[in-house]
């Protein structure tokens, strides 16, 4: 990353927010040292993205009273955007202990949001995250109509909505609809500020084994149709092949698909 960091600034190659492309120029290089034009020094030792993160246990993640109702029950949304190290362990801690795909390191650019509802008390009622978008999936490629060239330069505008948990002990009818139209006005904004990129749709892949994406229905999310089974960043076809989830997505502008396609 030291030496992506160095070649983004000597070649001018910075976001609308003026930080530099350095993950985008660290996958370059990365790309001609596969072509054996370079070779890249060892990488330092770390955790690789994807990767299980090590769950805390503690009482501020233990299951609280019951919370039942409608959405218009438990008042005003807040959706706390994670910046804190305080905030990023709940986080982690809430979605390693109840979401059935656990925790796990981000891929790319990422934000994550505490839910909160005022309720008789505050209370944390969801954990929302959203990251880079799939490398490729067919049926999304397909829908906005774009070739591979302009695929790889306008993917940064797109936001995939990688984790959504509400805590089991939450039985509020709709608001998970609600949290999802809310978390969608966010993000935009947010992920503008953050990333110098204002995002055009928004993605999700749903298990079909376990659920049908209900509550994005619900939201306006449109279902475009399965993935192929392969992993989310299967550049290669490589294998790694997973089961066909539903892909869905939301357009974050009216024209979202023509401004995709633009060279």
């Amino acid at each position: 990353m030291e030496l992506a960091n160095t070649v983004s600034e000597l070649l001018g190659r910075r976001r609308r927010s003026r930080s530099l492309k350095a993950r985008e120029c660290r996958e370059f290089l990365e790309k001609l040292e596969g072509r054996g034009l370079l070779v890249l020094p060892d990488k330092r030792a770390g955790r690789p993205m994807g990767s299980r993160t090590a769950i805390p246990v503690t009482e501020g993640g233990n299951a609280g009273d019951r919370i039942q109702g409608t959405a218009h029950d438990v008042g005003r949304l807040e959706l706390e955007l994670v910046r804190s190290d305080e905030g990023r362990r709940l986080f982690r801690e809430l979605v390693g202990r109840y979401h059935y795909l656990g925790h796990a390191v981000p891929f790319g650019a990422h934000l994550r949001y505490l839910i909160y509802a005022e309720l008789p008390e505050r209370s944390v009622v969801a954990c929302m995250q959203f990251c880079s978008a799939a490398w490729r999936i067919a049926v999304r490629d397909e829908w906005i109509g774009w070739d591979d060239g302009t695929r790889v330069r306008n993917l940064q505008r797109i936001v995939n909505n990688s984790r959504f948990l509400v805590l089991p002990w939450v039985e509020v009818k709709n608001l998970a609809s609600r949290i999802l139209s809310e978390a969608i006005r966010r993000v935009v904004v947010d992920w503008k500020q953050y990333y110098g990129v204002e995002p055009l749709l928004a993605e999700t892949l749903v298990d079909p084994r376990r659920y049908r994406g209900t509550c994005y229905r619900a939201a306006n999310w449109i279902e475009l149709g399965r993935t192929s089974g392969l992993g989310r960043q299967d550049r290669r076809r490589r294998g790694g092949e997973v089961a066909p989830k539903t892909v869905l997505i939301y357009p974050l502008a009216q024209d979202a698909a023509e401004r995709l396609r633009e060279r």
